[in-house]
This record gives C-alpha cells, sequence and structure tokens, in this order.
C-alpha cells in the first residue's frame, strides 16, 4: 500500500478541465517530483490533494484511507503538509507566530516544543529571527518558514511547491539539501520543482506532467538521461 496514491484524479477549475486522470503514487520514505511546463498542472495536483480544490472525480488515498472528500483543515491532521507556491507567510506575525500556526491543530505540550526545536535545528536563522515579522525577511528566509511550518503539523508526506522560486543559487542548494535532510528524518516528499535538474538530482521517482496529464513515470535517473526530457526540461 502506497502512503500517498491518487488514482485518475479530474480536476476542473470551472469548465477548464486541469487535471485530467492524474495517477501517481509516493511511497514511504520516497522524494518523487514532478514535472511540467507552466500551466501543466502541477500546483492544481498538490492543491487538490491538500483539499484546496476538489477533485470531481477518481480517488485520493493516505495510507489507505480516502482523503478526496475531507476538508484541507482535516487533511493537514490525517498527515499531509503542504508549503505553497509563493511562500504565502504570515507577514505581520512574528516566525515563532507562523511555527505556532503550523501546530494550531495539536494539542500544546511538550511534544509541540520538541518540533519547534526540530524546526530550529533545522532552520538556525528562524531560530535567529524567532520574534522578527515574517514579512521582513528575505525571500530565503520566508521559503525556509513556509517549509518550517508544514513540518510543525508532523506531517507523514510534505507537499513542497517550487520551493526555489525566486531563490539566489546558493540558496537553491541549501533548500535542497534541507529538503534531504527532511527526507532523511522519516517525511516522505512530493516536490514540484521548475529546476527540474535540481529535483531530479535528488529525488528516487518521478513524473512528467502535460496539460493535466502524466504522460511519463520512471527512475529519476533514467528520466534524467531521456533524450525528450533533456531537452524539454534539462535544456540540453
Amino acid at each position: 500500500m502506497a502512503l500517498l496514491e491518487l488514482k485518475d484524479v479530474h480536476t476542473y477549475y470551472g469548465a477548464v478541465h486541469a487535471l485530467r486522470g492524474v495517477s501517481l503514487k509516493v511511497e514511504e520514505g520516497e522524494i518523487v517530483t514532478l514535472i511540467g511546463s507552466n500551466g501543466a498542472g502541477k500546483t492544481t495536483t498538490l492543491r487538490t490533494i491538500s483539499g484546496l480544490e476538489q477533485a470531481r472525480s477518481g480517488s485520493i488515498t493516505l495510507s489507505g484511507t480516502s482523503i478526496e472528500a475531507a476538508a484541507p483543515h482535516e487533511i493537514v491532521k490525517m498527515g499531509v503538509g503542504h508549503s505553497p507556491e509563493g511562500r504565502r507567510v504570515f507577514s505581520r506575525m512574528s516566525v515563532r507566530e507562523n511555527l505556532e500556526m503550523g501546530a494550531f491543530l495539536r494539542k500544546p505540550g511538550p511534544e509541540v516544543q520538541a518540533d519547534f526545536k526540530k524546526v530550529f535545528d533545522l532552520f538556525p536563522r528562524l531560530k535567529e529571527r524567532e520574534y522578527q515579522a515574517a514579512g521582513t525577511m528575505s525571500g530565503g528566509e520566508q521559503q525556509m518558514l513556509a517549509i518550517g511550518r508544514a513540518l510543525m503539523a508532523q506531517p507523514k508526506v510534505l507537499l513542497l511547491d517550487e520551493p526555489s522560486m525566486g531563490l539566489a543559487p546558493i540558496l537553491v542548494e541549501q533548500i535542497f539539501d534541507i529538503i534531504k535532510e527532511i527526507n532523511s528524518r522519516g517525511t516522505a516528499v512530493l516536490l514540484v520543482e521548475q529546476n527540474a535538474m535540481m529535483a531530479l538530482g535528488i529525488a528516487n521517482r518521478g513524473y512528467i506532467l502535460q496539460i493535466g496529464e502524466v504522460t511519463l513515470e520512471d527512475d529519476c535517473k533514467k528520466l534524467a538521461l531521456n533524450p525528450k526530457v533533456k531537452e524539454a526540461y534539462l535544456g540540453v
């Protein structure tokens, strides 16, 4: 049984057929990446998994339990964390308050405090900025905060939407190192990333999305050597 599995998922924005029968899975311990051009349906896939968009048909299961009809907060509670495209931190709240929002469904206590420590261990910069307003931080720091906030919900699987967008190359490498560290600590990751080279470099498996459909699925090492993938997404 896969940790997260989508079967024949169709999602619409009004009359626009955004996802056209998407099927994919994430096993425990994996990093899986979704690659595709703008408008391919990558962000819609993540939003459908987390309940922010409703699938019109198809099934989404987490450890075998159906979640496609659940409310977003229920899906978080069941074990899906989501760091959205564009970070979307609460700009007037402090770093600590943003992280507290990530744990809002949990009972306050030693476990939550232990997770603060884990996030600050992963992101020492956030500890330095603990009481600073999130909106005054750099893009890289806000991305760290968005990921840290998602981790505060203790997810089984973490959805990451374009974590490297707009970041300097040195910060991109740092973010990808942190994603690998998060995964090594036991959290599966479903990664949407326009930097296909970096994504294929850290993921186990990948899916190519085109106009809302999965057109290719393979081990990432094989995808990186596929001539069509190289030409379309790797610039070689």
